[in-house]
């Protein structure tokens, strides 16, 4: 178990600063004072998320006053994010990382005071300790009190965390009910995707709706049957109460289908117009919506995408998936992933390829499109790191890293890999592949290469593409 305190702060800010726990975040408050008196801004939203705070919606202030020095409450960890600070006195605060995972029990302490709060993820346990008389504190929180609300405790004395209290417990002020907590081997760890409300995950049948199932074990998979997202009004019907995340992961992904007068309006169906009632439900419901993009929404022209470049489809695909990505960013709380050349379980360009190896055909492979693969454990792993730590909401690519690639330079690494001859590989052009194709053919982006930097500033490292296509090889069951 590690520990850790970084002491009072200096004056200034907003700023926000991280801890040794994943989430709990220190925020610097300004406070402006003179003869009369200070003033603050306790909660501003447009400064505090571009300081880095979570955008996470509160709908609930609470205030706590306390009479003598000593009072002591925790430790509790309560369904719900908070953003705590002091409105009168100074507080000793205690932090413990209830949650499962490798920071489990890890702990941390501050003072706060005026021009210092603190923001609390959803299963962490906090505690607070008054330093001076008539301390108050108060705390906005995004979900509302409830008297079934189900709390996990710790004892505030339980020695393998070791809370250094300015204050002994033995001469502080201390309820009954928080002198009888379990201590910390007591405690079952609160499960990652059961510290959030219900989770949604969309289009449980593809290849990313299972690997964002094996990555959120709790979460509920819906299928077209229960939710049929090209329907507006089964989207508007649907019971989304006690949802605090649905993670859409149904689309319409046939490229060249969509460029018939049939696939068009299914395309725009699925992905703009379905999208859109889904965004419109976040803003009512108020929960996390989690929706996943393509390098299709851009032309292929520029050498590199960041997540500000402007929107500039080809396709009938990348139109209608553009349109969904605008919609998704009207509610509050959304992590919109890009990412290209999707590989997961089942049917995909890699396992077609080792395929055509392992039968002994020669493919001829397209070198005109150049990119990075994604594989699904990744995006799913991006998935959980974004709502597991409580990110700045909005939009972020998402692919393997490492040097970008041509499709035939993957069908030659594949074939390496198998035990093949990677020369069976033939390069050709886009224009000759496509020749004499019996349907119409949508335009692809010739580069598709993704800005890495937004997602990796949130200490999510994605896997080297590479050595992603190797692992994914090494363990493909042939179907």
């Amino acid at each position: 178990m590690t520990h850790g305190s970084n002491g009072r702060p200096a004056p200034g800010g907003p700023g926000v600063r991280a801890t040794p726990i994943p989430g709990l975040l220190v925020v610097d408050l300004e406070v402006h004072g003179d003869a009369r008196g200070w003033f603050k801004e306790n909660w501003q939203r447009a400064k505090m998320v571009a300081a880095g705070l979570p955008d996470f919606s509160p709908v609930q202030h609470s205030v706590a006053s306390n009479g003598p020095v000593g009072v002591t409450r925790g430790v509790h960890a309560e369904p719900w994010d908070k953003l705590v600070s002091v409105v009168a006195g100074r507080v000793f605060g205690a932090w413990v990382d209830l949650r499962e995972g490798p920071t489990f029990g890890t702990s941390f302490t501050l003072e706060l005071d005026e021009g210092v709060g603190v923001f609390v993820p959803e299963g962490v346990g906090n505690s607070y300790q008054t330093l001076t008389e008539g301390a108050v504190y108060s705390y906005l929180v995004n979900d509302h009190w409830s008297p079934e609300a189900e709390y996990t405790m710790l004892n505030l004395a339980d020695p393998s965390v070791g809370i250094d209290w300015p204050i002994p417990l033995t001469e502080a002020v201390v309820s009954d009910k928080d002198q009888t907590h379990p201590t910390l081997d007591q405690v079952t760890p609160i499960p990652q995707d059961q510290s959030r409300g219900r989770v949604l995950v969309l289009g449980r049948d593809g290849q990313l709706g299972r690997a964002l199932l094996e990555a959120m074990p709790a979460a509920e998979g819906l299928g077209r049957e229960e939710l049929d997202l090209a329907d507006p009004a089964a989207v508007e019907a649907f019971d989304f109460t006690g949802v605090d995340v649905v993670v859409n992961a149904a689309a319409y992904t046939a490229v060249d289908a969509a460029e018939t007068e049939e696939g068009r309006r299914a395309a725009w169906a699925a992905n703009a117009t379905g999208v859109a009632a889904l965004a419109r439900a976040a803003v009512e419901h108020g929960f996390t919506l989690v929706h996943y993009s393509t390098d299709y929404v851009f032309d292929g022209t520029q050498d590199t995408y960041t997540e500000d470049d402007p929107l500039c489809p080809a396709s009938v695909y990348g139109a209608s998936k553009a349109a969904g990505d605008l919609t998704v960013t009207v509610a509050p709380r959304h992590y919109l992933l890009r990412t290209s050349w999707v590989v997961g379980a089942g049917k995909n360009f890699v396992s077609t390829m080792a395929d055509l190896a392992e039968r002994g055909v020669d493919p001829r492979v397209v070198d005109d499109q150049v990119g990075r693969l994604t594989f699904t454990t990744d995006l799913a792993a991006a998935t959980t790191h974004l709502l597991d730590t409580g990110a700045p909401y909005g939009t972020y690519n998402l692919t393997s890293a490492g040097d970008p690639a041509s499709w035939s330079d993957l069908a030659r690494k594949v074939c390496e890999a198998t035990g093949h001859d990677p020369d069976r590989v033939t390069p050709v052009t886009t224009q000759e592949y496509t020749a004499g194709a019996s349907g119409p053919v949508a335009p692809r982006p010739a580069r598709s290469v993704l800005d890495l930097a937004k997602i990796q500033g949130t200490g999510f490292e994605p896997v080297d593409q590479m050595a992603g296509l190797t692992a994914y090889l090494e363990g493909r069951t042939k179907p």
